[in-house]
């Protein structure tokens, strides 16, 4: 038998040795600090939780592109204000917001649940017994709360819920408010510039019988060309935040633009040379501020719709009840790990207890232990 195996053998012996001789303090120690784990988990106030999870809002697409596809050039200039998507993490921050923490606060009366004299404490603590996720797979969003009150805990699961319907009802969240608070931005403006085209025309000395006698169709196809050209100006501005001058994408516009300008020039041309340009250009005007503010009121409606939709698709998949058991302490965990522990801890001291004997016993060792009992000793 080489004698690396006999090094291995005694000090195996050299650790059984000592866990044998405490073995009832290891069997005694270790259940008793159990089981004063377990009477303390009885002395501490049961947490429950409460559980809710919802899909949440879905962008409705398909009826956006279609909607812009009727507008052409204009599409762009929608598209440029919609680009932004909102992932379900935004919902979760929406729902962690000092906003909707506040609202919670307020309708619980947590500051005077958790003793708190500070709202920036009662946050803190309201965040640490709630849990809010996004599932990777379905996509649903959960909502965990603890306290001490089952009924409690439910509510608060379900107001959440519930804050998070009222903060997207206030902000531009979805591609659907986004594109309604664009429409309506632009439809004021071009109402209030549509009110001072007409009256621009009737102070030329043409009342509104005169307008409607007046034919049309070089105006209105002035106007067509001339929303056509803004759109596109419009759109080129976005394209150039994304692309270089050089792309493509920009060449192909800046050449749509250039030959709108020029359709426009020839047009406006042959109005200068007649004898009623001041009348025509205003009326140029107004039909062109009546073609912009139709296109805005008919997307605004359809951006309104869409909106409405999204606003009811937070449909709750698990609504939260009270719930019948606690959640912690965990009264058999607790008593099983301090068990372990109280076991490793033991069964550790037992060694370097051991060990120690064993060295001070030892001639070599004895010059080094009276020097650290000496300096022990001056402290």
């Amino acid at each position: 038998m080489s004698p690396d195996f006999e090094d291995e053998g005694l000090s195996l012996l050299d650790l059984a040795v000592p866990l044998a001789e405490h073995l009832k303090l290891l069997i005694i120690g270790p259940i008793l600090a159990g089981l004063v784990a377990l009477g303390i988990t009885y002395l501490i106030a049961p947490t429950f939780t409460a559980r809710t999870s919802f899909l949440p809002p879905q962008q409705q697409q398909s009826a956006a592109a279609s909607a812009l596809s009727s507008l052409g050039a204009l599409a762009g200039l929608a598209g440029a204000a919609t680009g932004i998507k909102s992932p379900a993490e935004q919902y979760v921050a929406l729902m962690e917001s000092a906003t909707a923490s506040d609202r919670i606060i307020d309708e619980f009366k947590l500051m005077q649940v958790y003793d708190e004299e500070y709202r920036i404490d009662v946050r803190k603590k309201l965040a640490k017994n709630v849990r809010m996720a996004v599932g990777r797979k379905d996509g649903l969003i959960s909502v965990e709360v603890d306290d001490e009150s089952p009924q409690r805990a439910a509510a608060m699961a379900n107001r959440y819920v519930d804050e998070l319907r009222r903060l997207t009802s206030q902000i531009a969240i979805t591609e659907a408010q986004q594109r309604r608070i664009f429409f309506e931005q632009e439809l004021v403006q071009t109402r209030d510039k549509l009110t001072a085209a007409q009256q621009a025309l009737q102070a030329s000395g043409f009342n509104p019988g005169a307008i409607k006698a007046e034919p049309k169709a070089a105006a209105e196809g002035y106007a067509k060309l001339r929303a056509e050209a803004t759109a596109a100006e419009v759109r080129l501005q976005a394209l150039r935040r994304a692309f270089s001058d050089n792309t493509p994408e920009v060449q192909q516009q800046l050449a749509a633009l250039s030959a709108l300008r020029g359709q426009l020039a020839k047009v406006e041309a042959a109005t200068d040379s007649s004898g009623d340009a001041d009348y025509v250009s205003r009326y140029r005007e107004f039909k062109y501020q009546e073609t912009l503010f139709e296109l805005y009121a008919r997307q605004y409606e359809l951006a309104r719709a869409d909106e409405s939709r999204e606003g009811a698709l937070i449909q709750v998949v698990d609504v939260a009840k009270p719930p019948e058991k606690k959640s912690w302490p965990k009264r058999a965990l607790t008593a099983a790990v301090t068990w372990a522990g109280a076991l490793l801890l033991l069964g550790i001291g037992v060694l370097v207890r051991h060990s120690w004997r064993e060295s001070s016993r030892e001639p070599q060792n004895e010059e080094k232990i009276a020097r650290l009992r000496a300096a022990f000793g001056r402290r």
